[in-house]
């Protein structure tokens, strides 16, 4: 059973009541060990809104954060600098490389944002 790591928009989505995302999720808990990146809670937090603090704490608290080493950074950084997009945002390159180093499935609703070819993707359309 290989490792999970939720991208931040799924989790958003979950925490914006989107019953794809808490469907998505639940399924996936089935199947993997549910995982994300500290730059993910990083995100989150800084997008959330005043009245979703006790449900996004109760989130982040029920996963495993992975957080960012020098082996992730350097990953992150080589990603970052092979491509020639401006579009590639660095917080992107360190949960893709975050992935990338733990052997573990990305899983996104945004699978245009992670190019890389050296992760396995698992994209969660949106209805």
């Amino acid at each position: 059973m290989r490792d999970l790591l939720v991208d931040t928009d799924v989790l958003i989505d979950f925490l914006r009541g989107r019953e794809r995302a808490g469907a998505f999720l639940v399924s996936m808990a089935e199947k993997h060990t549910l995982y994300c990146s500290a730059i993910t809670v990083a995100e989150i937090y800084a997008g959330m809104r005043p009245h979703e603090k006790s449900k996004t704490d109760e989130l982040i608290d029920s996963l495993n954060i992975l957080a960012v080493d020098r082996e992730i950074a350097q990953k992150a950084g080589g990603y970052k600098g092979s491509t020639k997009s401006q579009t590639l945002e660095l917080a992107d390159c360190i949960i893709a490389a975050t992935a990338f180093c733990h052997r573990a499935i990305l899983a996104t609703g945004n699978a245009r944002h992670y190019p890389m070819d050296d992760i396995e993707k698992r994209p969660m359309r949106l209805g």
